[in-house]
C-alpha cells in the first residue's frame, strides 16, 4: 500500500512540475532575450509573493518527486529495503527542499 501511494505521489508532483518547468524556462528565455542583468532579475523578484509561491511549489514538487524516485532506484537496482531505504529517502527529500527553499527565500524575499 506504502508503495501505491509512493507511486501516486510521484505521479502527481510529476503532473505539478510539468507546467513549473515550462514556466521557469519561459522566465529563463525572456530574461536572457531581454538582456537582463543578475541585479535586474532580483529587483523583479525581491519581495514578489508570486514568485515565492511559484518556485516554493516547484522546490517541494521537486524534492518530493526527486526522493521518491532515488528510492525506486536505490530498491530496484542496488537492492535496499527496509528502515535503510527509507532513511534515504527522507534525508534525500529534506535535503533537496532545505537547499531549495533557501535558494527561494534568497531570491524571493531577503
Amino acid at each position: 500500500m506504502l508503495t501505491l501511494r509512493l507511486y501516486l505521489l510521484q505521479r502527481i508532483t510529476a503532473l505539478l512540475m510539468a507546467p513549473l518547468v515550462l514556466g521557469h524556462l519561459a522566465v529563463m528565455i525572456y530574461a536572457i532575450r531581454g538582456g537582463l542583468s543578475a541585479a535586474e532579475i532580483l529587483g523583479r523578484t525581491q519581495g514578489s509573493v508570486l514568485w515565492f509561491m511559484f518556485y516554493g511549489t516547484f522546490v517541494l514538487a521537486v524534492a518530493i518527486h526527486g526522493a521518491i524516485g532515488l528510492r525506486a532506484i536505490l530498491h530496484e537496482w542496488a537492492g535496499v529495503k527496509g528502515a535503510t531505504l527509507e532513511v534515504v529517502m527522507w534525508i534525500t527529500g529534506l535535503g533537496l527542499f532545505t537547499l531549495g527553499a533557501r535558494a527561494v527565500w534568497a531570491v524571493t524575499i531577503v
